[in-house]
């Protein structure tokens, strides 16, 4: 009875993962600017109303916008040039950006649909206009390539494989519990697409950088700057999902070689 048990759980598993991988690679769409094929099931007209309605909340998480209007208008002037220098400017995207109140967390972010983030905190270690203008960058790249997009299709597809795992290693006597297992798998899992993702930002924001005039050598400093914040005691949002700094920096090397 308790073989007969084990396979019907193995048959209810391997049905799961089919179900969730078919679903998975069945939706599909065409990026709108760079002509892509990638697992998306969102509009660029639904990635901007979402964007649009979690802005206020999002900046609520980092105190809010900071209240300095010159500030924050010399940030949407850097975007702005950034945009219009770019393939940005075609794109069906609302670009719009935005200085954030948090003074301690070193953060930088990119909503679906366009609305870009970067804290006080990150802004105040910055020593040029190149250096923004990199960051700000990086997250077009974000938009640009529909990462929040592809993630959110991604995370259904790794919920999938969680639930089989769940229903595949229920009564195992292998020493880790179902719950532990999932967790792994998805941690890892999410871990490799968040790296992959940041890397190709990278690679768009340097190209954005040079249609635009800034310096793209300038985002190197830009690593070295998230290095020692990352080496210090101070909070920073980079360290979780992102590669190491040494590594971006050696990938922008190459890329910057190339251009």
């Amino acid at each position: 009875m308790e073989r007969s048990g084990i396979n019907i759980r193995l048959i209810m598993m391997v049905g799961m993962i089919l179900f969730s991988v078919i679903s998975y690679y069945t939706k599909t769409s065409v990026n709108p600017v760079t002509g892509e094929k990638q697992h998306v099931s969102l509009t660029p007209d639904q990635e901007i109303a979402m964007g649009l309605q979690s802005a206020p909340q999002m900046a609520a998480e980092f105190g809010g916008e900071y209240g300095d209007q010159k500030v924050q208008d010399a940030i949407k002037k850097v975007g702005a040039k950034l945009v219009n220098s770019t393939q940005a400017k075609q794109s069906p995207y609302r670009f719009d950006f935005h200085v954030l109140a948090d003074p301690e967390t070193v953060n930088a972010f990119a909503l679906p649909g366009g609305q870009i983030f970067i804290t006080v905190g990150l802004l105040k270690r910055l020593e040029t206009e190149d250096q923004i203008a990199g960051v700000l960058g990086h997250e077009m790249g974000h938009v640009i390539n529909r990462h929040s997009a592809q993630q959110m299709a991604k995370s259904g597809l790794i919920q999938g494989l969680l639930n089989s795992v769940v229903v595949g290693a229920s009564g195992s006597n292998s020493g880790m519990s179902a719950s532990q297992v999932a967790s792994y798998v998805g941690n890892m899992i999410n871990l490799k697409f968040g790296r992959n993702d940041e890397l190709e930002a990278d690679k768009y924001g340097l190209h954005y950088m040079n249609e635009a005039s800034y310096k793209p050598e300038q985002m190197i400093r830009v690593m070295e700057i998230l290095q020692q914040v990352s080496g210090s005691n101070r909070q920073s949002e980079f360290s979780s999902t992102h590669p190491s700094p040494e590594n971006r920096i050696i990938k922008i090397k190459e890329e910057i070689a190339k251009m």
